[in-house]
């Protein structure tokens, strides 16, 4: 359940920006829990319903690209549509050990892989952005880099905040499983 809970979530954040009066993006520089609920729902989430934040994930693009942001779809969306399923695959590597510093780990290669990616991407894709030299691919991944520290963040702390919750969660019931055993002990 947690795992589809955290693609909801995702979801939801990414859609934030637009349910108020300001129009303020409260994931501004890319600070957003995606990578990491994909890394838990890789490591946690049912193996025969991957497909299903993949598809999630990819309407959401085409309607935040179609409606909200009236842009054109191209074949970068196709890009970022693969790395989603990347990073699903990464996350069955966290099935059996999901220790800190495994799961950091994912969580900075997710950064790192989306920002190569994404960044040439758009450059590839995208002949009015930048020149189709080495150059114009520099200037592409410079532009990225106020992305690229939100990004990191946002992974680390969202997969910290996501894989700790079930270990959480299972403290909180062993203390109060205890805290009844006690005051049924002391009755």
């Amino acid at each position: 359940m947690l795992p589809y809970l955290f693609i909801l979530l995702a979801i939801a954040v990414r859609f934030l920006p637009f349910a108020g009066p300001l129009n303020v993006l409260p994931h501004a520089w890319h600070f957003t829990p995606v990578a990491a609920s994909l890394l838990f729902f890789g490591a946690r989430g049912s193996r025969r319903q991957m497909w299903v934040p993949l598809l999630l994930f990819a309407a959401t693009d085409v309607i935040l690209t179609k409606f909200i942001y009236s842009y054109t779809l191209s074949w970068d969306h196709l890009v970022t549509w693969a790395w989603y399923a990347a990073i699903l695959w990464l996350g069955t590597n966290l099935r059996e050990k999901a220790g800190p510093v495994r799961v950091v780990g994912a969580a900075f290669a997710s950064s790192v892989s989306f920002f190569l990616i994404s960044n040439f991407a758009v450059w590839a894709a995208w002949t009015e952005m930048y020149p189709k030299t080495l150059n114009g691919l520099m200037m592409s991944y410079a532009a990225g880099i106020p992305f690229f520290r939100g990004t990191v963040a946002s992974d680390l702390f969202f997969s910290v905040a996501m894989f700790g919750t079930p270990v959480f969660l299972h403290a909180l019931s062993g203390w109060f499983h205890k805290s009844a055993n006690d005051h049924l002990a002391a009755a």
